[in-house]
């Protein structure tokens, strides 16, 4: 094992290794890390569910009727009633025909891109998309390519010089871009797909429960229902718990019953979980008061970190990029801030391109306005102590 250790040991000269830190309680706008309690600038949990009685209520009543463990994979014994609940209530929320949900979004990924692409189709992806995405268009067996992110131009070129190669053309894209929180050009995505005759893939992950009415997401923030294929969302950040979906038509849904490999090969999710995201989904459609704070506070928070001369990219979403630039200061600038009782993660390479080595601040609706004002202080004071800001 001594390429391993000598990999790790490169990591460590580069200023680029981690050590895991641990959460000694629930996801909350403050939670205590390695016994100290520090601002949460970190986590996905944007309307603050993770926690929430109603979600943990639901979830118990669950374990009681249900048990922990859904004992099998959803096409032997392990589709509950329960599963069918929340199939039925994520595809009504999102006013899409059908719904199928998965153990994981990136889980998602894997298990639909290669189900519904073959040797003889095509795949396009924006050259910024998830992981998930890139691992999942692996796995297909279809011939890939990658357009400029969110090149309208680029993608159109390779639409033109290749859609008539192919029976089927892919094209993908995430709603909202993860490390920079920009939003995909959907309308002109759609626009392009139906000029070519191509299907159209959106992972929703960080726009789900934030964009749209009542956190419907990017596909309801441009009006354009009915008018994409396959739409992929994640149940682990804005609702709070665990899991993910995609959404389309009802033939969609049947087909990756058969051949959505996650779902064939690996137990199904369990009945607690299923419970808390239906709760999350109600508290959804009762009220905007969620969502309304999450963009109340990431509003805020960016227009105090404008006025400090932070260089916060741009962003269209509650995620806000702070850019530093070199791999080592950025993890540096991460220590230093935890050090004054900030926890904000270092956004380095290969998560995004070398030299572009950013801080990942995640305001959530749990945040109040002085515990910002305290972290765009501590954001302050750290960045001038290590000359970060623009002169």
């Amino acid at each position: 094992m001594s390429f391993l250790f000598d990999q790790v040991k490169d990591l460590k000269v580069k200023g680029l290794y981690r050590k895991l830190p641990i959460n000694e309680g629930p996801c909350e706008a403050v939670i205590k890390l390695d016994g100290k309690e520090v601002i949460n600038l970190s986590s996905n949990n944007y309307l603050g569910f993770a926690n929430h009685p109603r979600l943990k209520n639901a979830a118990i009543d669950a374990i009681d009727k249900y048990g922990v463990g859904a004992g099998a994979v959803r096409t032997i014994v392990g589709n509950m009633r329960i599963h069918e609940q929340l199939d039925r209530k994520i595809a009504s929320f999102k006013k899409e025909d059908a719904c199928v949900v998965f153990q994981s979004g990136f889980n998602v990924n894997a298990g639909v891109i290669q189900a519904i692409t073959n040797e003889h189709d095509l795949i396009i992806s924006d050259e910024l998309n998830h992981a998930s995405i890139i691992d999942g268009s692996r796995l297909s067996k279809a011939t890939k390519t990658v357009f400029k992110h969110s090149d309208m131009a680029d993608l159109e070129r390779i639409l033109k010089e290749r859609r008539d190669q192919f029976v089927n053309v892919l094209i993908i894209t995430d709603g909202v871009f993860s490390m920079d929180g920009d939003l995909a050009k959907l309308p002109e995505i759609v626009k392009l797909a139906k000029k070519y005759k191509a299907l159209t893939y959106v992972d929703d992950a960080h726009g789900s429960g934030v964009l749209g009415s009542s956190g419907r997401g990017t596909v309801d923030h441009f009006n354009l229902h009915g008018q994409v294929d396959f739409i992929v969302g994640t149940l682990s950040k804005a609702i709070g718990v665990v899991g993910g979906y995609v959404c389309g038509s009802q033939t969609m849904r049947e087909w990756l019953l058969h051949r959505g490999r996650p779902l064939l090969f690996s137990t199904a999710m369990m009945p607690a979980a299923c419970a808390a995201i239906i709760e999350a989904f109600n508290m959804l459609e009762e009220s905007t008061e969620y969502t309304d704070k999450l963009w109340d506070n990431a509003n805020y928070f960016k227009a105090e970190l404008k006025k400090k001369g932070f260089d916060i990219g741009h962003s269209e979403t509650p995620i806000t990029p702070i850019m530093v630039g070199d791999e080592a200061k950025t993890m540096e600038f991460s220590k230093l801030l935890l050090a004054n009782g900030v926890f904000v993660s270092g956004i380095v390479f290969p998560t995004v391109p070398k030299g572009k080595g950013r801080l990942r601040c995640m305001v959530s609706a749990l945040h109040t306005k002085e515990q910002l004002d305290e972290a765009v202080s501590i954001l302050y004071r750290a960045a001038k102590k290590m000359d970060i800001l623009p002169s």
